[in-house]
């Protein structure tokens, strides 16, 4: 199974003898050793794959990348976290994917209205069994606990993806802004109970609801 490591905080080495990673499209700035790239369709999920993600607009462009040596990934100088996976499943928005081990299945889930509330579309990109992932946000992200006790309450807008056994639910009318007076048309939050992580960025991203 290929290495990863972070490099700093915006970039992502990963060390092969012989296997393969999936990545963004155009996201490796360096290589040493032998390595070959390929271009896949559908975000590696073949024909089926590229179907789903066509009809679901949760668009993901990507490369395996295979061989001997370490491969350096980086993406708009985005701050990137390593998600651990064991046998468990991430949920996490494409554009935020940067790379996986290449055992790692990949597909689309429906999410609802906290889809349609992040602008984000109305379906999101799943990553499941064991392995690494790394995921990217703009700025440093946060991980946060989720507990049967301690049930969390997300912006949309700084949602980045999430992991364990938890519910998600669409709440209306409030976000913290508003309390500010800054927040702009109709408010909306995500509510995550049950048990697992959450990862948010501190940054503002448009959604239906206005900047949130």
């Amino acid at each position: 199974m290929a290495t990863f490591r972070l490099q700093g905080s915006k970039v992502l080495a990963v060390t092969m003898t012989g296997d393969a990673v999936k990545a963004k499209n155009g996201s490796m700035v360096a290589y040493d050793g032998q390595m070959a790239f390929k271009k896949m369709s559908g975000g590696g999920e073949g024909l089926r794959g590229m179907v789903a993600r066509r009809l679901t607009g949760e668009q993901m462009e990507v490369m395996e990348v295979r061989g001997q040596g370490t491969c350096w990934f980086a993406d708009r100088a985005s701050e990137i976290n390593l998600v651990q996976l064991h046998g468990d499943k991430l949920y996490v928005e494409a554009s935020n994917l940067l790379c996986t081990d290449a055992g790692l299945r990949t597909g689309t889930t429906f999410t609802g209205l906290r889809g349609g509330a992040t602008g984000n579309g109305l379906f999101t990109t799943t990553v499941e069994g064991t392995g690494q992932a790394a995921i990217m946000s703009d700025g440093p992200a946060v991980v946060l606990r989720v507990t049967p006790q301690y049930p969390l309450s997300v912006d949309p807008g700084a949602y980045i993806a999430h992991q364990g056994n938890l519910q998600q639910h669409f709440q209306s009318g409030v976000t913290f802004r508003t309390f500010l007076g800054e927040g702009g048309g109709e408010a909306f939050q995500i509510r995550f109970e049950g048990d697992g992580l959450v990862y948010v960025q501190p940054s503002e991203r448009n959604t239906i609801g206005g900047d949130v």
